[in-house]
């Protein structure tokens, strides 16, 4: 090869370098961001941001532990994080490149704590409570005006459940929240890994499994929304999203969220940087843009999640900050509980569990 090729070769190699160093790809939960936020990252810092989006933990975790996923961040849950930490998919943080990292929230770092120690591999990005998504009308008129919409009974009582299916009911796809609540309705600790707590929990979901249209993880955002449905085990800020969306189109659905009084999962989206990601400098520039307080403001006062980052709190419009489903009070966060990975083997039975719950076999 000539000294001109080589030099070509080499100015092509280089460009191509420059080109991959100046991009960077996020795996993230569907309607989870202000996208005006994206094109703000991407204006302050020159670097192509490629976003793409999941609706499941277990779509994720099938792509971080395959290996090679593409991407430079992602978002996985606390649990999933925690797994996923132990089987080497992540890499550390260099903290010495997160300067907004004094916003952070140290009451929530407590409790991620949990699952990152030193939250060493992860930042919050948003966290919240699972529980009862209610078409309230739709329900009192089923059930009567004092339906218990702040229970997990509403649907984990067969003769409700079967009541309510008129109108329709759906479920999160996501076994390692709905086996812990039906754990709490049970009395039982939710966090239980006894494969004879996980059979009860199947009685419980099995019972009411013919009543739910559909398990899925974000289509009830709009079936809430638009009246399609009247019941939804959710997500509270999807919650609070449909009830927003109704109230927009002016079409009559009011709805409710309800942390249930048996106990609430309390979750938390953490960004990580997978160890094998492509750009890790701009995935960090990426964390960083997001622990800026105006822009996680920005986040929570559009998807109306709470966040982990205490300086945005004062940005926070009031009907965010001031929501109790969205923030909860010192008596609501008591009840709240965490859970903690299932053992490989009690996985495997939680898996099998879950796939007879939804197939109803």
């Amino acid at each position: 090869m000539n000294k001109t090729l080589l030099t070509l070769t080499a100015g092509v190699a280089l460009s191509a370098m420059a080109a991959a160093a100046e991009e960077v790809r996020v795996y993230n939960w569907s309607d989870y961001i202000d996208e005006d936020l994206l094109a703000k990252f991407e204006q302050e810092t020159g670097i192509k941001l490629i976003y793409d989006v999941f609706d499941s933990n277990d779509v994720l975790e099938t792509k971080m532990l395959a290996g090679k996923s593409g991407y430079d961040v992602v978002v996985p849950s606390g649990t999933f994080l925690q797994r996923q930490i132990s089987a080497g998919a992540f890499q550390k943080l260099d903290k010495s490149k997160l300067t907004n990292a004094g916003n952070m929230w140290d009451v929530i770092e407590a409790r991620t704590n949990k699952y990152d120690p030193d939250n060493a591999y992860s930042i919050n990005y948003m966290w919240g409570t699972t529980g009862l998504g209610v078409n309230t009308a739709q329900v009192a008129e089923i059930l009567g005006e004092d339906a218990p919409i702040g229970s997990l009974a509403l649907i984990f009582d067969p003769a409700n459940a079967e009541k309510l299916a008129a109108c329709g009911i759906h479920m999160l796809d996501a076994a390692d929240e709905m086996i812990p609540a039906a754990l709490a309705y049970l009395g039982l600790n939710p966090d239980s890994h006894d494969v004879k707590d996980i059979a009860q929990a199947e009685e419980v979901l099995a019972a009411i499994s013919p009543y739910v249209q559909k398990f899925h993880s974000s289509e009830y955002i709009n079936g809430l929304a638009n009246g399609d449905i009247c019941v939804a085990i959710g997500w509270s800020g999807d919650v609070l999203q449909a009830r927003d969306r109704a109230w927009e189109a002016e079409n009559g659905v009011e709805l409710a969220y309800n942390a249930p009084s048996e106990g609430a999962m309390m979750w938390f989206d953490q960004m990580a940087i997978p160890v094998d990601a492509p750009n890790p400098d701009a995935a960090h520039k990426f964390l960083n843009f997001i622990m800026d307080a105006e822009n996680m403001a920005a986040a929570s006062n559009y998807v109306y999640y709470a966040n982990g980052n205490k300086a945005s709190q004062p940005m926070l419009e009031e009907d965010v900050i001031s929501d109790p489903a969205i923030y909860p009070d010192e008596a609501t966060l008591e009840n709240l509980y965490t859970t903690t990975p299932f053992p490989p083997k009690v996985q495997r039975v939680v898996t099998r569990t879950w796939t007879k719950i939804k197939s109803g076999t």
